[in-house]
C-alpha cells in the first residue's frame, strides 16, 4: 500500500533531522562548540554519554594510598581533558618501555602531521629523529603536542590506532566516563573525561610506573639548547607538590592534575574548569593545604633557598 503524501513529507523531514544530528561539531578557530549528544560516539564500546560541559569547574581530591574521596565537585561531570589526556600518552609510552617495545635511548620518526601540530611544541622537524626520553620530557615539562603525536604514531602506527590503545588502557584502568581520539587534548568535542577518570589515571601512572616520577616533576627541562620552564608552576613553589600534569583549551579552561606529599601522606587534587591560570593554581593550593595540612616552615624556606 503506498505512503500517503503527508505520511511520505514526514519521513523525508526526520530523516534530515536524522542526519543533521549525527554531523560532528565544528571547532572554532580557539575551541569546540558543544556538539549534540547524538555525535559523541564512544570507541571501542560505542557507548553514548553526551558531551562535555565548557568551562565547568569539577574538583577532586582523592587519597593516593586509598583512593578514598575526601572532596568533590561535581567529580563525575564530563569535561574536555585538554593536555591532561598527555598523562595517558605517557602512560602508553612508560608501558612500551617497561615492556621492552622500546627503551629511552632509541629513537622514534618525525611526521609531517606531528611537525604541524599546534603549540605549545618543541618544534620538531620532519623527518628527523627524537629519542623517546626527549619525547617523554617534553610532554611532561612542555606539554608539547608535536611530541605527544610523535609517539601516538610510533607505538600505535596512526592517530587512530593510538586512540583504540588508549581506550582498551582507559577501560582496564575502570576510566567509565573518558573517550580519547587523540594523543594531546587539542580539540574535538568527542575527547572527554572526568575529574574522577583523571585522578584514576594519576594514581595509576605513579603506582603502575614508579621510576617515570621524575619526567614529571621537574619543574624546568633542556632540549637541544633551550630550556622549558613546566606547565605546572607549582613545582618548587609549593612544598610537598612533585607533579603531575596542566591542561588548557578555551572549552576546558584551566585544568590541573597534581600530586603532592607531606607528612608521609599523599594526595591526588584535579582541578578542571578554572578561570585563569593563577585562580587554578590557588584552588589547587588550598587543597592541598586543606587536606595535607599547612606545609612546615622549613619546606617554604627550602624553596626559596
Amino acid at each position: 500500500m503506498p505512503m500517503p503524501k503527508r505520511s511520505r513529507a514526514a519521513a523525508a523531514l526526520l530523516g534530515l533531522l536524522a542526519l543533521a544530528g549525527c554531523q560532528s561539531a565544528q571547532l572554532s578557530a580557539d575551541g569546540v562548540r558543544p556538539p549534540t549528544p547524538s555525535s559523541i560516539v564512544m570507541a571501542p564500546q560505542q557507548v553514548t554519554l553526551g558531551y562535555p560541559v565548557a568551562r565547568a569547574l569539577s574538583e577532586l581530591v582523592v587519597d593516593y594510598d586509598t583512593g578514598r574521596t575526601l572532596y568533590e565537585v561535581d567529580a563525575d561531570g564530563v569535561r574536555y581533558p585538554a593536555s591532561l589526556t598527555k598523562m595517558m600518552t605517557l602512560y602508553l609510552l612508560f608501558d612500551a618501555v617497561d615492556g621492552g617495545r622500546v627503551s629511552l635511548d632509541d629513537t622514534m620518526l618525525v611526521s609531517e602531521n606531528a611537525a604541524r601540530q599546534s603549540p605549545s611544541k618543541l618544534g620538531l622537524r620532519a623527518g628527523s629523529r627524537v629519542r623517546v626520553s626527549d619525547l617523554a620530557h617534553g610532554i611532561a615539562t612542555k606539554s608539547a603536542n608535536d611530541a605527544a603525536m610523535v609517539v601516538a604514531e610510533n607505538l600505535g602506527g596512526s592517530v587512530d590506532g593510538f586512540a583504540k590503545m588508549m581506550m582498551a588502557k582507559a577501560r582496564s584502568l575502570k576510566m567509565t566516563r573518558s573517550n580519547f581520539v587523540n594523543p594531546n587534548g587539542l580539540p574535538d568535542p568527542r575527547q572527554m573525561t572526568t575529574a574522577r577518570d583523571m585522578a584514576t589515571l594519576a594514581r595509576a601512572l605513579r603506582a603502575n610506573h614508579p621510576r617515570f616520577t621524575s619526567f614529571y616533576a621537574q619543574p624546568a627541562y633542556a632540549y637541544e639548547g633551550k630550556r622549558y620552564r613546566s606547565t605546572n608552576h607549582l613545582l618548587g613553589t609549593v612544598p610537598g607538590v612533585d607533579g603531575m600534569k596542566t591542561g588548557y583549551i578555551r572549552d576546558s579552561g584551566f585544568n590541573l592534575v597534581a600530586s603532592a606529599q607531606r607528612g608521609g601522606r599523599r594526595v591526588i587534587v584535579v582541578v578542571i574548569g578554572g578561570a585563569t591560570g593563577r585562580a587554578r593554581d590557588a584552588e589547587v593550593t588550598r587543597l592541598i593545604d586543606t587536606y595535607l595540612g599547612p606545609a612546615e616552615p622549613q619546606s617554604i624556606a627550602s624553596l626559596t633557598q
